[in-house]
């Protein structure tokens, strides 16, 4: 008994370090190669900035204080405790607020969530790019002789990360966790290194440098504020890398490796530039000795891979999740784990979001030049978070609630500042991720509105069920034997394939099931909650099955499941599909371009089969014409 309390304590604390070591590969890679570009930035990317004593302790002493509030207090501390159903992100957020407060405006919060979800593809684009460039421009300071070989060194990267995509996360995610571990440490060793020889620098830990830092450099604070910020990015990808680690092991590591690596590598360039004010060349690289450049240049070319590669699995994840909220049309989604339902592989978003990558790294040709780019869109996003979570906490009536409450508040300054102060950048490439997220927001809202438009001519073609049933009942049509099913969005009237195959045939089949999927606005749906099975009439049934925003059940999976309320052999059922052609012709409603762009989204979504996991082997299309 004795020995096996022993294996059970010993497998138990294994497990309890696997999960931190795991969040630390996935969760950590953005906010965890910051250290590659974000120092340099704040001066490299302000005009009139100078390396010296004063400027230097107040944007470390800025940078402390910021990961301290953001990151620290605002995201570990309070956001990553505002879960729905164990996932996060703006996206769950927003859902999870507009369950628990339907008083509040739907429209005002539902827009909300999908500003922050378009600026979120665009940090999806704009980080394997900054990183990637990032992290292989250490090879010009380990020969300059290949400067010129940076940039198409990173687009091989690129396009070599993209194509790994197809893979899934699972395949490399054992990889993940001990080289961010390898990582980290590394990033420590050579901090402590330059701050044994400059320990002055660590006096930036006092708030004085900051507030000083400002009274001196009023006129271009803000604006290195603006690359601060640049050290705090990852912290959205922590709220929406929630569901795949929870709380717990996300701020164990945090804590206690992430954290305190960063803190003593951001010092340690602080401290060489105290001795070296020209290593703000490249700081980072310039920590090391001559020796390690090529390894460091290999681990940190790794690290960035991992970044990128947690940031478009979130993307993928945040894909799934607009689909299943009706938010963009249906796209082709692989899974790539049968274990773990967030490992989704989408090619379509895929290869844009490689496309757009790569024309950005064309386009601006240097991570410092990107940096310009990285921090407007994330920087909104990050106070949209900030502004839910405060109208969330707001209406409950706890002693806790109100104090996070009063802390956000002060954070919520920080984050407007942050804001502000990136809107600086806008001429400079600031602009990209606006235009970016305004297109992603926009195809988002034309394809939300001109569903519920498409839908509700839809619904006045269907006739309520009651009469439908009354028809049966005086004119009985024929029975074909078979089983037979129609999908409908409507889970009250009946579907116009079902009523075009009775006019038109003048049958209805022995067993003949109306099938409809609600999506809930939670990330999971119990199974003792999924199905609900209603007999209409003998041979008749009306099938209602729940799912969450996270999930992708299969159609014939959910009747399966079903079947001991349905005296038939689901197996062999046979799918009707309606095809509606939608053209353009009424002038009510959307502008006619909008029109155009939704019918054109429409006519260029995944077939409605492959969505729900029907055999197209059983699919009989009923075609139709609606006009918008």
């Amino acid at each position: 008994m004795q020995v096996k309390s022993s294996l059970s304590r010993g497998a138990r604390a294994s497990s309890a370090l696997a999960l931190p070591l795991a969040a630390t590969g996935v969760v950590f890679g953005d906010i965890g190669t910051s250290p590659l570009y974000a120092l340099r930035a704040c001066f490299s990317d302000v005009s009139g900035m100078n390396v010296d004593a004063l400027s230097v302790l107040g944007i470390l002493s800025l940078i402390f204080w910021s990961l301290l509030l953001v990151i620290s207090v605002k995201y570990v501390g309070i956001v990553l405790r505002a879960d729905n159903n164990g996932e996060g992100g703006v996206l769950a957020l927003t859902t999870r607020l507009l369950n628990e407060q339907p008083l509040l405006r739907p429209a005002v919060v539902g827009t909300l969530g999908l500003i922050g979800c378009a600026l979120f593809y665009g940090d999806g684009v704009i980080t394997p790019a900054v990183t990637v460039l990032g992290a292989l421009e250490g090879v010009s300071i380990a020969a300059p002789a290949f400067e010129r070989a940076v940039l198409p060194l990173s687009i091989i990267a690129l396009l070599w990360l993209f194509t790994l995509q197809r893979r899934g996360s699972g395949a490399i995610g054992r990889l993940f966790g001990p080289l961010m571990l390898v990582w980290f440490v590394v990033l420590a060793i050579l901090g402590i290194r330059s701050i044994a020889a400059q320990p002055d620098v660590l006096a930036a830990v006092n708030p004085f440098y900051a507030f000083a830092f400002f009274a001196e450099h009023s006129t271009v604070a803000f604006a290195v504020f603006g690359a601060v910020f640049l050290t705090v990015t990852g912290g959205e990808a922590l709220y929406s890398d929630l569901g795949h680690f929870g709380r717990r092991p996300i701020a164990i590591a945090w804590f206690l490796l992430v954290w305190p690596s960063l803190l003593l590598n951001y010092f340690g360039q602080g401290a060489l530039l105290l001795t070296s004010p020209q290593a703000i060349a490249n700081p980072f690289y310039m920590l090391a000795p001559e020796w390690a450049l090529v390894p460091l240049v290999v681990l940190a070319t790794a690290a960035s891979i991992i970044a990128s590669q947690a940031v478009i699995s979130g993307v993928f994840a945040i894909t799934q999740q607009c689909q299943r909220l009706g938010y963009i049309p249906r796209v082709r989604i692989l899974h790539s784990s049968a274990a773990a339902i967030g490992q989704v592989y989408v090619p379509s978003v895929n290869w844009l979001v490689c496309a757009a990558t790569i024309g950005l790294a064309l386009g601006f040709g240097s991570s410092a030049r990107i940096a310009h780019a990285y921090g407007v869109g994330v920087s909104c996003t990050m106070l949209i978070d900030t502004v839910l979570i405060i109208i969330l906490l707001w209406g409950t009536a706890t002693r806790s609630a109100r104090v996070q409450v009063f802390i956000l508040c002060g954070v919520l300054v920080v984050d407007t500042a942050f804001v502000i102060s990136n809107l600086g950048k806008v001429p400079t490439g600031g602009w990209f991720p606006i235009v970016f997220g305004l297109a992603v927001f926009g195809l988002m809202k034309t394809w939300q509105e001109g569903r519920v438009i498409v839908t509700e001519q839809i619904r006045r073609e269907e006739r309520q069920a009651v009469g439908f049933l009354e028809k049966l009942e005086r004119e009985p049509p024929l029975r074909a034997a078979g089983v037979v099913v129609f999908p409908t969005s409507n889970p009250y009237g009946i579907p116009r394939t079902l009523m075009r195959n009775v006019k038109m045939n003048a049958v209805l089949h022995e067993h003949t099931i109306i099938f409809t999927l609600t999506t809930e606005r939670v990330p999971r749906v119990r199974e003792s909650e999924r199905v609900k099975v209603e007999t209409l009439a003998p041979g008749l049934y009306r099938v209602i099955a729940r799912a969450g925003f996270m999930e992708s059940p299969a159609v014939p999976n959910i009747l399966w499941a079903a079947r001991e309320w349905l005296p038939c052999h689901i197996e062999d059922a046979v799918y009707f599909l309606g095809r509606d052609d939608i053209v353009v012709g009424s002038p009510r409603g959307m502008a006619r371009w909008r029109k155009k762009l939704f019918v054109f989204l429409a006519r260029n979504s995944e077939y409605a089969a492959a969505s729900f996991g029907i055999p197209t082997s059983r699919v009989v299309q009923v075609g139709g014409q609606v006009q918008i």
